[in-house]
């Protein structure tokens, strides 16, 4: 599985002129990726991951442990915007066309996305989602900007 993380100042999701997801100041933009060997549990795996990054400077929050340089989304209990993004195994080593084969189709890669975000929930964060398989519009203010990848087996 695999996931683009943004630090952002609020995200949105729109979908044919409406919004079907945002959050608000910081927080997190999850761009994710299935692929056809993924389980529920590396989706576990990959939220956990993605939650329990330290990206956040400590010093912009007045809630962050004392002495701490760089918290996390858990941490702070911040909010994430989850999206469904297949393109994230376009396999462009040949030619001018990305193939899609690594991909998981439909119905095994958005279960895994909806465990990703129930899993976030779990742990307290509010989360906004995508509509899977819709022609997105995706907003953000990234903040630093930071973007992460991260690969999970």
């Amino acid at each position: 599985m695999r996931a683009v993380i943004q630090r952002v100042d609020g995200a949105s999701v729109v979908i044919a002129g409406e919004n079907v997801g945002s959050i608000e100041g910081p927080g997190l933009l999850m761009l994710v990726g299935v692929t056809h060997s993924d389980d529920e549990a590396i989706a576990r795996r990959l939220a956990q991951k993605a939650y329990d990054l330290r990206i956040f400077d400590a010093s912009r929050f007045a809630s962050t442990p004392e002495g701490a340089r760089e918290v996390s989304a858990s941490d702070l209990g911040l909010p994430v915007l989850v999206v469904s993004q297949f393109t994230l195994y376009a396999d462009t080593r040949k030619g001018r066309r990305p193939t899609w084969d690594a991909a998981a189709p439909g119905p095994v890669a958005e279960p895994l996305v909806d465990v990703v975000a129930d899993e976030l929930r779990s742990r307290g964060a509010e989360v906004a989602m995508g509509r899977f398989g819709a022609d997105m519009r995706v907003s953000l203010v990234n903040d630093g900007p930071t973007t992460i990848i991260i690969d999970v087996d």
